[in-house]
């Protein structure tokens, strides 16, 4: 079986276009469906944030207007529950060897556009998992992460690569709507990523090679059965 690092951004909040603070971190689903399932297929997954911060969850990710059903939020909390000692002491990205690791995942929620989209330790960490052929798996806003991967010359490493994200049209009706900071999708596109949109609010995932995206909280599943799987094969 295989180790598998985990990203999580640490932010708490993201600031918004009109400049009020927007409370976010990690989206509970997403992160719980990909280690769930990652860890039943037999993995070894290692919770990293930048700076070792303890990761917060996103407090709309477990609110039941936003999720619609009590008992999912019920088995969110108690998953999330069940591995409070791994959340609550995070590697730190910087102390993070990347060749130890066969896959990189990177589940969403709104705070990775607050860190993850730029920390240079997560760049480094793409770029060589990249170019030694590990898998990297973000999905939903996880791919905001991958604008760090940045090289020496000021070129985006994913540049040419098709990936998904959740799209501009699901920010806009159902994300953070005008008062978003920042598109992902568009701007993953401006840096030169062939995004691929799917239908708003479906699981949908693209494999690019060694790279796997999901577009939304619905693709959780689907992308981790495709770690799994490419780690199988």
């Amino acid at each position: 079986m295989s180790n598998i690092l985990m990203v999580v951004t640490a932010a708490d909040s993201l600031t918004l276009a009109d400049g009020s603070e927007h409370p976010t971190g990690f989206w509970a689903e997403e992160l719980v469906v990909a280690h769930r399932d990652l860890v039943a297929a037999g993995h070894s997954v290692t919770i990293a944030t930048p700076g070792g911060r303890v990761p917060t969850v996103d407090p709309g990710s477990l609110d039941v207007a936003t999720v619609g059903d009590a008992a999912k939020v019920e088995d969110l909390r108690a998953y999330l529950a069940s591995i409070e000692d791994e959340l609550r002491r995070p590697a730190a990205l910087d102390a993070i060897d990347a060749g130890a690791y066969a896959a990189v995942v990177l589940p969403g929620g709104h705070g990775p556009m607050a860190d993850l989209a730029h920390d240079p330790q997560l760049g480094a960490i793409l770029i060589a998992t990249d170019a030694a052929g590990g898998l990297i798996a973000p999905f939903c806003h996880g791919p905001a992460g991958l604008l760090s991967a940045v090289r020496a010359d000021g070129s985006f490493a994913f540049a040419g690569r098709r990936l998904t994200v959740f799209s501009d049209e699901e920010e806009l009706t159902g994300g953070l709507g005008e008062n978003t900071p920042w598109l992902v999708a568009s701007t993953l596109r401006e840096r030169g990523a062939l995004v691929e949109d799917g239908a708003p609010w479906a699981s949908h995932v693209v494999r690019d090679r060694n790279l796997i995206s999901g577009q939304n909280p619905q693709s959780s599943e689907a992308v981790a059965t495709a770690v799994i799987d490419a780690l199988a094969s």
